[in-house]
């Protein structure tokens, strides 16, 4: 399996890596059988997440023998010193490690919310706990002001084939300084559906190592096979690339939250992505009295136009969360009796 060095960090990772949210979703034992395959399977870079559930237990009991062969990164939403140390610590217990190769700022979007959890991080790692720290972010901006303030040693960020133009200078200027980038939401989420262009698409890009969210056993092997046979990005490949281009490039959303505020009160940033988080997570959550009364705003949207002239990414967000709500409530149907 291809592996690369993650920018200036000394972690040779294998790629692709382990995007371990989906696993949430999995019975404890079938989610040790497919972290383990994982790992017979070549894959040596695992991804997860403090506030994924049980997912770290999971990682723990499926690889913490082998912890010396694979890297770890792990992300906290923390936003004050003492709670990011709490957070570390608690992985370092969920996972049975006495370190973390990478720990990560999740989902950060303002340097307001680094004040302190910076401070707790440096001195987790003067004490051992962590070994390289980065950062998380569906911010474009913000994400480009991270990676020039040379404060961390990673970027993650969603990228994939429909990426902008001004996410691929991201990527490109990550390259520049030499500093790792993963990418998250690789198949964008999951409106990409053939693996094999994805993966082509992916083998082209120096200095990126994408991260797959992988729940089933299925689609595992199937990135394993993809991996054995290095699927070059041919014209076949490439043509279905540019039909994607074509008809998804304004369906997806990066939940950057620059759409927002929403003068009807509609909470968008999520809103407009719920297909994905109903589908690659815990789905119950989000059937709750709140959020169907939060999904149902979407009715009082008026198409002001607002949130379509924020949009760096040109998307028709009216249009996208009209969509959301319907898929949401079919989804409803199909499942209503697991609730």
């Amino acid at each position: 399996m291809e592996t690369m060095l993650l920018g200036q960090t000394n972690l040779l990772v294998t790629k692709p890596a382990f995007g371990a949210l989906p696993i949430q979703r999995r019975e404890r034992d079938e989610a040790v059988r497919i972290l383990r395959r994982a790992y017979e399977g070549g894959i040596r870079f695992f991804d997860t997440a403090n506030m994924y559930t049980d997912s770290e237990e999971k990682i723990g009991a499926a690889l913490g023998d082998v912890r010396e062969n694979i890297v770890i990164s792990t992300k906290s939403m923390a936003r004050d010193y003492d709670t990011t140390l709490q957070h570390i610590q608690l992985s370092l217990e969920r996972m049975r490690t006495d370190y973390i190769d990478l720990f990560q700022f999740h989902q950060v979007s303002g340097w307001d919310e680094l004040n302190g959890p910076y401070e707790a991080a440096l001195e987790a790692k003067r004490r051992g706990y962590i070994r390289h720290i980065g950062a998380t972010s569906h911010s474009l901006r913000f994400a480009m002001e991270m990676v020039e303030s040379g404060k961390f040693e990673t970027m993650q960020y969603p990228f994939s084939y429909l990426s902008s133009p001004e996410e691929f200078q991201l990527v490109q200027r990550c390259r520049e300084k030499n500093m790792g980038f993963i990418a998250m939401k690789a198949l964008a989420g999951g409106l990409l559906t053939n693996a094999r262009a994805v993966y082509a698409f992916m083998s082209q890009q120096a200095g990126v190592v994408p991260i797959y969210g992988i729940q089933t056993m299925d689609e595992l092997e199937q990135w394993l096979a993809l991996s054995a046979e290095e699927p070059p990005l041919d014209e076949a490949a490439q043509a279905v690339i540019d039909a994607d281009r074509k008809a998804l490039s304004g369906q997806f959303c990066r939940s950057c939250g620059y759409c927002m505020p929403c003068p009807q009160g509609i909470e968008i940033r999520n809103c407009a992505r719920m297909d994905m988080l109903i589908r690659r997570s815990p789905w119950q959550p989000y059937f709750t009295p709140e959020w169907q009364e939060k999904m149902n705003k979407i009715n009082d949207c008026v198409d002001c136009g607002r949130c379509r002239s924020r949009c760096p990414y040109h998307l028709d967000t009216p249009k996208v969360l009209k969509y959301m709500l319907a898929d949401y409530w079919q989804f409803y149907e199909e499942h209503k009796d697991a609730l």
